[in-house]
């Protein structure tokens, strides 16, 4: 069969995030996998890169599907987006090797949360950030942000319930940037649990307000209990920026 690997941008706004849920079809997996089971006569399984929960957007993200269909890749490409909703765009496929797997082939992921730091929310951006209207003190919030880098059991920061998954991630990166009262976060590691990043932005939102202290993030993320940790900031803050292979 061939392995058919994509590259798709959306905003998620109206989705329910990516994975299919039953027989709802207001995911981005359940929209590619009606679209392709009508245009290939097969049912398919779309294999997603993340799994990027409700309201989070995407601008890169990577999936791939077995086929035996012998359409062209333009044929498929141009057949998906004339028949996909406005607000999803695959913008490139190729085929892989048949070893390729979008989620497992991946060596890290880089997401990107961005908060509106005005007083007054933007009407022309509002679906894509979060709006904070204090003043976040950035050094502080980078402070604490650099207690995270590394290889950690991060159970303070998730809201995964299961007890036998494993809450040790990796992460290379947390940089924090202002431009025009826009703030910047970026996370890249090597996979994150169920609401990870959202936790961990509220967190450092609240030391940018100076609620608490660098040194107390630190402490939370020691004790791993959920109930200290920062509330869990909104979705639609958060977009999928890049998989690295």
């Amino acid at each position: 069969m061939r392995n058919i690997k994509m590259y798709l941008q959306f905003d998620g706004s109206r989705y329910a995030g990516w994975q299919r849920l039953g027989d709802d079809d207001n995911t981005i997996q359940g929209k590619l996998e009606t679209l392709l089971r009508k245009m290939t006569s097969e049912e398919v399984n779309v294999i997603g890169c993340s799994r990027t929960d409700k309201g989070v957007h995407a601008k890169a993200l990577v999936c791939n599907f077995f086929t035996n269909s012998d359409m062209t890749i333009d044929a498929i490409e141009s057949y998906i987006n004339r028949y996909l909703p406005d607000d999803i765009v695959v913008y490139n496929l190729l085929e892989e090797d048949e070893r390729f797997h979008s989620r497992y082939n991946a060596k890290s992921k880089l997401y990107r949360y961005t908060i509106d730091n005005n007083k007054y929310q933007d009407v022309f951006t509002r679906k894509f950030t979060s709006h904070v209207p204090k003043k976040l003190n950035i050094d502080l919030m980078q402070k604490a942000a650099n207690e995270l880098v590394g290889t950690f059991d991060f159970a303070a920061f998730t809201t995964m319930k299961s007890k036998k998954k494993s809450s040790i991630r990796t992460i290379m990166n947390i940089n924090i940037l202002k431009e025009s009262n826009y703030i910047y976060i970026d996370f890249e590691g090597d996979g994150f649990l169920h609401n990870m990043i959202r936790i961990i932005t509220g967190t450092l939102v609240r030391v940018g307000k100076e609620e608490i202290s660098p040194k107390d993030v630190k402490s939370i993320l020691e004790a791993g209990d959920r109930s200290i940790a920062g509330p869990m900031i909104e979705a639609k803050g958060l977009c999928l920026i890049e998989v690295r292979y």
